[in-house]
């Protein structure tokens, strides 16, 4: 699964430097999502721990009552098939790493179907406008 060792982190460069700025949450997509959501009308909330049998997940944005949990995927940490670039990397880091990153996200859509819960997985490339619309779609079906 996905706990497996990484390799060595490569050497200090330009681009770890750019990793390691990257913020986990609160992002332009991510924030852009939560206003079209708030604007369609749904209310939602942030920072909510799902807690399962095996483990905890952290949606990017949940629908408690609905059970639905919408997952907000960077294009390179999450490898997108469009814009997912693998970085030059003699030492296999970020091949394994984004490999992680793939098996996790597979592993918690799993669990939390298991669980009654709905996944939804979108882009940070995709527009905030059209995927708030998907997801209003799938919580006012649920």
């Amino acid at each position: 699964m996905f706990t497996d060792k990484l390799p060595p982190a490569p050497p200090p460069s330009a681009a770890t430097k750019s990793m390691k700025a990257n913020r986990s949450s609160g992002t332009k997509p991510e924030l852009a999502l939560r206003r079209e959501l708030f604007r369609l009308g749904l209310r939602y909330r942030v920072g909510v721990q799902i807690r399962l049998d095996s483990r905890k997940i952290r949606p990017d944005v949940v629908f408690p009552r609905r059970k639905v949990a919408v997952f907000l995927d960077g294009c390179f940490w999450h490898g997108c098939p469009l814009h997912g670039r693998m970085p030059a990397d003699p030492t296999g880091y970020w091949r394994a790493k984004i490999g992680r990153n793939r098996d996790r996200d597979a592993a918690d859509k799993r669990e939390l179907e298991a669980a009654g819960w709905l996944a939804v997985r979108i882009w940070e490339h995709e527009v905030a406008s059209e995927a708030a619309a998907r997801v209003k779609n799938l919580v006012l079906c649920r």
